[in-house]
């Protein structure tokens, strides 16, 4: 049986202090569980601190994102090498990342093989906006991204890496207005993203892959969520900047494994 993740993406939420007095929080509320792993991405900043605070057998700890070298030239940027020993998973691919920033494929191809080289595993996001949904581009729009995102990756090393499909008009502050996708909608496109990994490296290679799903998850809509056939966890943005509602989340994830085991 795949080990459940939930990620939490504060994006560019919470100072040092505020990281910490949330943490000391969300551990009060949240058990140990060997069927889930609970990762939390900070800000750069907060990254050393949470790092020598937090209670490592209940949380792990991941980067928002990464640059593709290893030093250089590059004001402002973060390397794989920086991170090691900080952080076991880095976010690669993000929406916000793809649109506001203008990252381009073989840019996010370039940083998730670096992320491997530097023993990081990367949640690679992708996605569908809005208008791609609208002209029944959704599953092509997907599809090309995976092709030139794991471009750069031997087939043992993409069975490490992670995968979450976040629609983009199903997020907030993205192309969307957080509306929930349904959980029919989500199982189909998580269905495609297996056959497109299972035509291009094999079923092998596929059945390894965890796949997460992103977008507005939150309270209300993760137990549905979560009967998904082949989903193994959240990436959750806005609900896990609330510590009550992101240890719920946890914890429907939890019991939702001991109740109903999948064969995977």
């Amino acid at each position: 049986m795949k080990k459940r993740l939930v990620v939490a993406n504060w994006k560019m939420n919470f100072n040092i202090a505020q990281a910490s007095v949330f943490m000391h929080r969300l551990e009060k509320l949240v058990a140990a569980k060997a069927n889930t792993e609970v990762i939390i991405c900070p800000s750069f900043i907060a990254l050393q601190p949470l790092h020598k605070d937090i209670n490592h057998k209940k949380f792990k700890l991941g980067a928002q994102n990464m640059h593709y070298a290893d030093h250089g030239t590059f004001t402002g940027e973060v390397s794989g090498q920086m991170l090691n020993g900080l952080a076991e998973y880095v976010i690669v691919g993000h929406s916000e990342r793809r649109y506001q920033f203008n990252e381009h494929d073989i840019t996010i191809a370039r940083k998730l093989a670096a992320a491997v080289r530097h023993g990081i595993t990367p949640i690679l996001c992708v996605g569908d906006k809005l208008g791609d949904r609208q002209e029944g581009m959704a599953k092509t729009a997907v599809n090309d991204q995976l092709t030139t995102d794991l471009g750069l990756l031997t087939a043992a090393e993409i069975g490490r890496i992670v995968i979450a499909y976040e629609p983009v008009w199903a997020i907030s502050g993205g192309d969307g207005q957080g509306t929930n996708a349904s959980p029919q909608d989500a199982e189909l496109m998580i269905k495609l993203i297996l056959e497109s990994i299972a035509e291009l490296y094999g079923k092998t290679v596929a059945s390894k892959i965890k796949l997460l799903y992103g977008g507005s998850v939150n309270t209300h809509n993760s137990k549905s969520l979560l009967k998904i056939e082949d989903l193994d966890g959240f990436l959750v943005g806005g609900e896990s900047l609330n510590y009550q509602h992101f240890a719920q989340v946890i914890k429907d994830t939890q019991e939702f494994l001991i109740g109903q085991p999948k064969n995977k």
